[in-house]
């Protein structure tokens, strides 16, 4: 009880995310030049001719000779330029050299390795132990996009999305958070020189409107974003320590672990409940090397085995943790228990309406993972819809034997009865038609006459034994 209390008391406000671009095209970062140093006095510098490139430049420089790109820009900060070395000797530059500018066109949006979460004050943000899987790394649509200040910078925007949303996007320290401020921007000089590519960027100006959370929106860009992260480390996905690893929803290589999909209701915050879960169980310290992602995703129905067009929201939370060999994801899996029995036991409250639980760890054995319904939640429900398939079908198995009377609904002949018609004339022989029961005298088929020392009694419940004797 106290996890849900604590659930209820906390702020409602889902928070802004920001994510920053990391790699910058100034014209003092060491990497950009490909002697790995900033060019000095007695350098050439040179800029590829055909290579589009916006440069800023923060300080005055000295140098020897310069060759400019045929489509750029220079950005000047207050007091920055340059001059012609006039021979003397500067102490930071041993020996001349021509220096080139660095190959900046194959910085992809959908690199995960080329973000970072910032707070608004521009600060790396602490993930502790919240890490996001793989799609959700790259600005997502309800995000906030920051470009450093007082920097330059070469995106590629190539993209499987008609328009690539997100909320707002910060440029040299100007916010641009409406469609027509960001379309003011669009058609200045910078914007084609540090975009490029066959994507289509859209400012909304709008965050998430939804309290249990929106996806991220970046599902068309999946091969996108993990074939820039493979080639960022390099290698293929790593061999995880469990046999059969988990493939989160989003997520580019299989984990060991567990991960927990949750149906939801109109009630459930996803800020709030991800709080929870942090404060109230990540931070126990058994728990001490467990990351977790949480958010709303959304996944690809399946029809007979045939993939639908339509899909299901539903809360997804990936569990890892640094444990390694046989140990691998086992407090993953302990976590992931403790949160099923807090949603069972507060599952309504929480806006939960039922959850799955999905495990992979090294000890698992022949590479099995287990799965785990809710059944506090959903059993009553399940085993309710049961008993009534049950008893509906013995009402019907006694009505159609002929062990229950229904006189409403019961046809005008008798099913049993159905597959030998009886013409009236042989009816009319026999008395009376008894609907509860199918008994011939003998004979009758035959149309032979009953002897006389032969007794036949049918004994009827509607009439009394008196009413029998002729």
């Amino acid at each position: 009880t106290g996890l849900n209390w604590f659930f209820c008391s906390l702020p409602g406000a889902a928070a802004a995310v920001y994510k920053q671009w990391i790699p910058n095209t100034n014209f003092e970062t060491a990497s950009n030049w490909d002697k790995g140093r900033v060019p000095c006095a007695s350098d050439v510098v040179h800029f590829e001719k055909d290579k589009v490139v916006s440069v800023f430049v923060r300080s005055h420089h000295a140098l020897a000779d310069m060759y400019l790109p045929l489509n750029g820009e220079l950005v000047l900060a207050a007091g920055a330029g340059f001059t012609a070395f006039d021979g003397s000797w500067d102490p930071g530059c041993d020996s001349a050299g021509t220096v080139r500018f660095a190959d900046a066109e194959h910085r992809e949006w959908f690199d995960p390795t080329l973000w970072q979460d910032v707070l608004p004050s521009g600060e790396l943000k602490s993930s502790g132990p919240i890490f996001s899987v793989d799609e959700e790394r790259v600005p997502c649509r309800y995000d906030d996009v920051v470009f450093q200040p007082e920097t330059s910078f070469r995106v590629n925007i190539d993209s499987s999305q008609p328009v690539i949303h997100v909320r707002s996007i910060s440029v040299m320290g100007q916010e641009l958070n409406t469609s027509a401020s960001w379309a003011g921007y669009l058609g200045g000089p910078s914007a084609p020189l540090q975009f490029h590519g066959n994507g289509t960027l859209q400012v909304t100006g709008t965050g998430c409107p939804e309290k249990s959370g929106c996806a991220c929106g970046n599902a068309l860009d999946g091969p996108r974003i993990c074939a820039a992260l493979l080639r960022a480390s390099g290698r293929e996905c790593p061999e995880p320590a469990c046999q059969s690893p988990l493939q989160p929803l989003g997520h580019c290589c299989g984990v060991c672990g567990a991960t927990i999909s949750l149906d939801f209701t109109p009630d459930f915050d996803l800020q709030k409940y991800r709080d929870t879960l942090v404060q109230e169980l990540l931070s126990q310290p058994k728990y001490a090397g467990v990351q977790m992602a949480i958010s709303k995703v959304h996944k690809a129905q399946t029809f007979l085995g045939v993939l639908s067009r339509s899909s299901t929201p539903l809360i997804q939370i990936v569990l890892i943790d640094d444990r390694a060999g046989v140990q691998a994801g086992t407090a993953a899996e302990q976590l992931a228990a403790d949160i099923m029995e807090n949603i069972a036991q507060h599952g309504e409250a929480l806006g939960i309406s039922s959850g799955r639980m999905e495990v992979a760890t090294g000890s698992t054995a022949s590479g099995q993972v287990g799965s785990y319904p809710v059944s506090r939640i959903t059993a009553g429900t399940v085993m309710g819809l049961l008993f009534s398939l049950l008893f509906l079908g013995g009402i019907l198995f006694l009505y159609r034997k002929g062990k229950l009377r229904l006189p409403a609904l019961r046809p005008s002949q008798p099913w049993d009865r159905m597959e030998d018609p009886v013409s009236p004339e042989s009816a009319s022989d026999k008395g009376f038609d008894n609907p509860m029961f199918n008994v011939e005298p003998p004979g009758a088929d035959l149309g032979e006459e009953t002897p006389k020392d032969l007794q036949v009694f049918y004994l009827n419940p509607l009439y009394d034994a008196s009413e029998t004797e002729t």
